[in-house]
């Protein structure tokens, strides 16, 4: 799905180049299949190639990724994920004060 994400759509062939070490290209066409049938692409054809575009938006995608890895990982606790990737030694201080800043609205927006 990244590499697909990031092409915006392609073939299988196009998606296995642009992926470090990829599997076979049948392994490649059963993925895209099964996300097919899941809902995540479709398909076009263009001459005898099939084209494969998502079907679900990225942002959708990525919240729906974040909540699965809370659920996962955290026992559904975002503080704890919060905290995991908040480590001060692979953090600047420039990040870590657009994640106050972050935190801050979120603040605001619980007053309103």
């Amino acid at each position: 799905m990244d590499a697909l994400y990031r092409k915006g759509r392609a073939t299988a062939a196009e998606i296995m180049e642009s992926i470090p070490d990829p599997p076979g290209y049948s392994a490649v066409r059963s993925r895209l299949a099964t996300l097919e049938q899941k809902g995540h692409v479709r398909h076009e054809k263009d001459g005898a190639k099939f084209v494969f575009i998502p079907s679900v938006n990225p942002n959708s995608a990525k919240r729906s990724a974040v909540r699965h890895l809370v659920r996962t990982f955290f026992g559904g606790s975002r503080e704890q994920a919060v905290a995991e990737l908040l480590d001060p030694r692979e953090l600047s201080n420039e990040e870590l004060n657009r994640l106050a800043d972050l935190i801050e609205k979120a603040r605001k927006g619980k007053k309103r």
